[in-house]
């Protein structure tokens, strides 16, 4: 806290003009141009480009390239910045030069290079319904680089004895381990943010960005980021990446010489030290009642003290971020973005934002957090939702936070009744009406920021396998947690994020376990992981689970639920039931999409006759393959 008072009172001195960088750094050389290349041929012809030297805006920028505009010069508040608008529709790939002149002559010179796009990046594919995607916290996954676990010039050092420390995990690590996620049968990886965070404590999460445009390097480099989305596509893995829009870290470079006076949200309460919170109140977006004032402080207000709320409205920041998620995808060859705190920056800002992205690469997938168990709230920034308020968006997918709830609690439920129990669970996906395209929903049994699903079903193995089976055969695109499919839990800590995002067994040498392996896992782990690679690899071909319908039925009060995922060709008939006794299903009851006599348990590889009566054992799922 002390670091981030002096931090702030330099910000003060600048703003009074007693303090500038210029004043610790040669005149005019530049600290920081950004992006520091970019591509020729992309459907936007503008490139906006930052430039952060000790009074720069006193020279005149000249461009000497081909087909290369310089099309306006805006000043800031702040004499250390220059942005130049480029139109560069006619320009071939090249190095072009950027000359910084005063009376003619030139004083510093930057040599700029429009790469030539990789064939067909504008058509990368997204993430679709037949993937299921494999969320990685990378310092909590695998060491696979002791050399990085630290850096010189970063505060925060190595302590993996400490749950709120950096545990070594990295970029190499992940790549080492692209054969077991494979073979596992998850098609797509999402990693927790990986650019620099240079924060005094808990810099491992990753969201307190500290540099938009640099891997951190105890996770590696750019260039190693590049290596494994590249060797990731060869092994048939796509590749998210984990971006924040609304907020950055206390010590990113440019807190200590601030480009405008708007920079940030709330900037000058923040320079007095003063720093207005967000009231986290994200239903006020749609409520009718709700006050400017509740409005403003979501939308305004900071997540926390330590992450600069950054204002969106100011144009020049806007394009800088929209530019910013562009290079990463060009650069990497992205297949999608999970955005964090979607609802928290300016809601026009968003939608401008993922429309950018949507019209360079149109099969692109983003996926927006929105962390409320409200359908009515969540479906409110889907793409094609017709909201009250005229609000239209951009995102492709949402995070399905109702349904992860009601699963927990229908399978903690110790006694059914009209409110509690499988119809909970029921009534939840009878919400889809509120979305419009259900399908196109993130689902998921836990995260990064909950208790991890075997902690919240209370370690009940026989509902761990209900929820498995249940998340990879019900509609939507599946996200699997690292870890969950060997029980990792943090029972003894519930709510603690630092036992929540616990080591991986088996990412450093002389661990006990091996999750890669199965060395050193217990009977029940194995099982899990088992059941989880099973079911993972069985629906990578059924296309029934990609994109057919969905039928359920009401449920029975002896604790069962079924439903049905069929199209034309194929359908599967999934059974729960959660009652300690064995129960009996009348099948006549589904025989309006039920028309076979026999299915084929996946889990068990067991023929099930279904002629007049199903005798459910206790405590267990099906997953029937309808013959």
């Amino acid at each position: 806290m002390k670091k981030l008072r002096i931090r702030f009172l330099m910000l003060v001195l600048w703003q009074l003009g007693t303090l500038h960088l210029g004043f610790a750094q040669k005149k005019y050389e530049i600290q920081h141009l950004e992006p520091a290349f970019w591509w020729a041929g992309m459907k936007n012809p503008t490139l906006q480009i930052l430039v952060h030297a000790p009074t720069i805006s006193e020279l005149a920028p000249k461009i000497e390239g081909k087909g290369v505009q310089l099309k306006q010069i805006i000043q800031t508040s702040n004499p250390n910045y220059l942005f130049l608008n480029l139109d560069i529709a006619q320009a071939p790939a090249q190095t072009f030069k950027i000359l910084f002149q005063k009376n003619n002559k030139t004083l510093q010179q930057y040599n700029y290079e429009l790469k030539a796009r990789p064939a067909n990046t504008s058509l990368l594919e997204g993430y679709k319904n037949k993937d299921v995607i494999y969320l990685i916290t990378p310092d909590r996954f695998a060491n696979g680089n002791p050399n990085n676990d630290n850096a010189p010039n970063l505060i925060e050092k190595l302590n993996r004895s400490n749950p709120a420390g950096r545990h070594g995990g990295d970029l190499q690590g992940v790549l080492n381990h692209l054969d077991y996620i494979a073979e596992m049968g998850f098609t797509a990886i999402w990693l927790n943010p990986i650019l620099e965070n240079d924060m005094p404590e808990q810099s491992y999460h990753g969201y307190a960005i500290t540099d938009f445009y640099k891997v951190d390097p105890r996770y590696g480099s750019n260039e190693e980021y590049k290596k494994l989305t590249e060797t990731a596509r060869q092994r048939g893995l796509k590749m998210v990446m984990d971006m924040v829009m609304n907020h950055c870290g206390s010590n990113h470079w440019w807190m200590k010489d601030l480009p405008d006076t708007d920079w940030f949200n709330y900037q000058k309460e923040a320079l007095a030290n003063q720093h207005i919170i967000s009231n986290h109140a994200r239903t006020t977006l749609q409520d009718i009642h709700a006050s400017s004032f509740d409005k403003q402080r979501l939308e305004g207000g900071w997540f926390v003290s330590a992450m600069p709320d950054m204002n969106n409205r100011n144009p020049l920041l806007a394009t800088y971020l929209i530019q910013n998620t562009i290079w990463w995808i060009e650069y990497l060859g992205l297949n999608g973005v999970r955005m964090d705190t979607y609802p928290y920056p300016n809601k026009e800002f968003m939608r401008d934002w993922t429309c950018a992205i949507l019209h360079e690469y149109p099969d692109f997938s983003i996926v927006g957090e929105e962390w409320s168990t409200n359908p009515a709230i969540v479906a409110h920034w889907q793409r094609g939702k017709t909201n009250p308020n005229g609000y239209t968006s951009c995102l492709p997918n949402v995070m399905d936070f109702p349904l992860q709830k009601a699963l927990v609690d229908a399978l903690n439920a110790e006694k059914e009744t009209w409110q509690t129990g499988m119809i909970q669970l029921y009534e939840a996906l009878a919400n889809d009406f509120q979305y419009a395209n259900p399908d196109d929903i993130m689902t998921f049994l836990d995260n990064h920021d909950m208790d991890r699903f075997y902690t919240q079903i209370k370690e009940n193995f026989a509902h761990y396998k209900m929820g498995v089976a249940y998340l990879l055969t019900m509609r939507g695109i599946p996200q699997v947690f690292y870890g969950t499919e060997i029980l990792l839990e943090n029972s003894k800590f519930p709510g603690n994020h630092l036992v929540i995002r616990s080591d991986m067994p088996g990412g450093w040498q002389g661990d006990a376990g091996n999750a890669f392996t199965q060395q050193g896992l217990t009977t029940q782990q194995k099982e899990a992981q088992d059941l989880m690679k099973k079911l993972l690899n069985w629906r990578k071909t059924k296309k029934v689970l990609h994109n057919g319908k969905v039928m359920h039925f009401f449920p029975a009060w002896n604790n069962t639920y079924v439903y049905f995922r069929y199209n034309d060709q194929e359908k599967v008939m999934v059974v729960m039931n959660k009652s300690p006794k064995n129960e009996e299903l009348d099948l006549k009851n589904f025989r309006e999409i039920l028309t076979e006599n026999q299915g084929k348990d996946i889990i068990t590889g067991q023929v099930i006759e279904l002629k007049d009566k199903l005798q459910i054992l206790a405590q267990t799922v099906y997953v029937l393959e309808l013959k």
